[in-house]
C-alpha cells in the first residue's frame, strides 16, 4: 500500500467517486465527518450536489452518467466513457493518498484497477453486491483494493475470506441519516396537506429512464385509489430528477399531486403507504417503518441479461435482509396501475399494516448501530496515515 504526502508534509487530496444520488448523499456524510478530523483535507471527483454542498470539488456530475441497466446504459455509453477518460486524467495527475470508491461497480471497478496499478491506496465504501450476482468480482476487488467499508454484516466474513486486505462492517450509513425532524402535522403542512388525510408517497426513482418507465403506471393508480377513498398523493423529487420534468408528468392529473424537494424523510414519515423504485429508497422507506409497493421495470433486455446472472430471490433490498417477501414486489409486466392498486389496498388493511411495521423494525434492527460515516472516516484516517491493516479503533 502507497501513502502520498504532500510537499507540505500533510496528507495530498482525496478523490471520490460515486454515480448516483444515494451514493452522492453518502458521500457528502463521509466527506464532512472527514473534515472534522483532517480539517485541512481536500476532496474531489464525481459527485452531485450534495458532495458540492459538502465542499468537494466535482470535476464530473453524476447526472452524466447514471443508468438503469445495461441496455439503458448502452444510451449514454459515450457520457459514460468520457466521464472515466476525464477521472482517469485527474487521478493520474494528482495521484492523491486515497481514492474513495462509493457503490456504482461498473466504473469504480475499473477506476480501482488503474489506482492499484500506479500504487494509490483504495477504500471501497458500500461494496458491489456480488453476493447477487457476478461472485467472480470477489476475486477482482481482492486483488483492487486496499480496504472495503462493507453495509450489510454478512458481506465481511464473505470478503474475509476472499483475502481482501482489510474489510469492516460499519453498518449502514441510511441508519444515521433516515431521521426525521418534524412531525407528521408540520410535514405534510408544509405542503399543503391535511395531516388527518391517508397520505400516499411516490418515489419513481433517482434515474430519468426510471422515473419515465414507473410514473406513468404509478399515476394512474393513484387516480383509480383517489375514486376509491379520501386521499392525497406526494412525489418526492430525487436531486438527479430536474422539477420540470415532474411537473409535466402530473400535469395532466385529475387531482392533485404535490412534489416534495429537499425534504424526503420527513415527508416519508409522515406518509401512510409508499410506492417506490426499487434500489436504496427501498431501505430508507423501511427505516422509516412504511410499507411500501416496489416497482422495478427495465428494458427486456437488460431484464433477460439480469435473470441470467442474479442470484438472490428477491429484488428489494428490505426483503433481501429480511429473507423473506416482507412487501410486494412488482417486476416488470406487473409494474401496472391494477398490480399497484391490488397491493396499495391489502397493505392498508389493518391487520397487514401492523405485520409489515414489525417486520421492517427487525430489518432495521439487522442494519447495526448509528454512526457508519464515522466509522468509514476512521479508516479513511487509518489508511491515509499508512497504518497498513487492522480495525479502525
Amino acid at each position: 500500500m502507497t501513502n502520498r504526502m504532500s510537499s507540505g508534509g500533510g496528507p495530498a487530496g482525496v478523490m471520490l467517486v460515486c454515480g448516483e444520488a444515494s451514493g452522492d448523499a453518502r458521500g457528502a456524510e463521509l466527506v464532512r465527518t472527514l473534515r472534522q478530523r483532517m480539517p485541512t483535507l481536500d476532496f474531489f471527483g464525481m459527485g452531485g450536489a450534495g458532495l458540492r454542498q459538502a465542499g468537494m470539488k466535482v470535476v464530473h456530475d453524476i447526472a452524466k452518467v447514471s443508468g438503469v441497466g445495461f441496455w439503458e446504459v448502452l444510451g449514454s455509453l459515450r457520457d459514460v466513457w468520457l466521464a472515466y477518460r476525464l477521472l482517469r486524467r485527474v487521478l493520474l495527475s494528482t495521484r492523491p493518498a486515497l481514492l474513495i470508491l462509493i457503490d456504482f461497480p461498473e466504473f469504480n471497478m475499473r477506476l480501482a484497477r488503474l489506482a492499484r496499478r500506479h500504487g494509490i491506496t483504495v477504500l471501497y465504501y458500500i461494496s458491489p453486491q456480488v453476493w447477487a450476482w457476478r461472485r467472480y468480482r470477489i476475486r477482482q476487488l481482492a486483488a483492487r483494493v486496499d480496504a472495503m467499508a462493507v453495509v450489510f454484516p454478512f458481506e465481511a466474513e464473505l470478503y474475509q475470506s476472499s483475502g481482501v486486505r482489510m474489510v469492516n462492517f460499519v453498518g449502514h450509513p441510511l441508519v444515521d441519516a433516515v431521521n426525521p425532524s418534524r412531525d407528521r402535522r408540520a410535514s405534510l403542512g408544509g405542503l399543503g396537506l391535511e395531516s388527518a388525510k391517508l397520505t400516499v408517497a411516490i418515489m419513481p426513482g433517482s434515474r430519468q429512464k426510471e422515473v419515465a418507465s414507473l410514473i406513468g403506471p404509478m399515476l394512474e393508480a393513484a387516480r383509480a385509489l383517489a375514486r376509491e377513498r379520501e386521499v392525497q398523493f406526494v412525489l418526492i423529487r430525487a436531486s438527479t430528477i430536474e422539477r420540470g420534468e415532474l411537473e409535466r408528468a402530473v400535469s395532466d392529473a385529475p387531482f392533485a399531486v404535490r412534489i416534495a424537494d429537499g425534504d424526503a424523510y420527513n415527508v416519508l414519515a409522515a406518509a401512510d403507504l409508499v410506492w417506490v423504485a426499487s434500489g436504496t429508497a427501498t431501505l430508507e422507506v423501511g427505516l422509516l417503518k412504511k410499507p411500501m409497493v416496489i416497482a422495478y421495470r427495465l428494458s427486456p433486455l437488460s431484464y433477460w441479461l439480469g435473470r441470467m446472472l442474479i442470484r438472490v430471490e428477491h429484488i428489494g433490498m428490505v426483503n433481501i435482509i429480511a429473507g423473506e417477501r416482507v412487501v410486494p414486489e412488482l417486476i416488470q409486466s406487473d409494474v401496472t396501475a391494477e398490480r399497484i392498486l391490488v397491493e396499495t389496498r391489502r397493505l392498508l388493511r389493518p391487520e397487514v399494516h401492523r405485520t409489515v411495521v414489525r417486520k421492517l423494525e427487525a430489518v432495521r434492527r439487522r442494519l447495526g448501530p448509528p454512526g457508519a460515516p464515522g466509522r468509514v472516516a476512521d479508516m479513511a484516517v487509518r489508511l491515509l496515515a499508512g497504518a497498513g491493516t487492522g480495525a479502525p479503533s
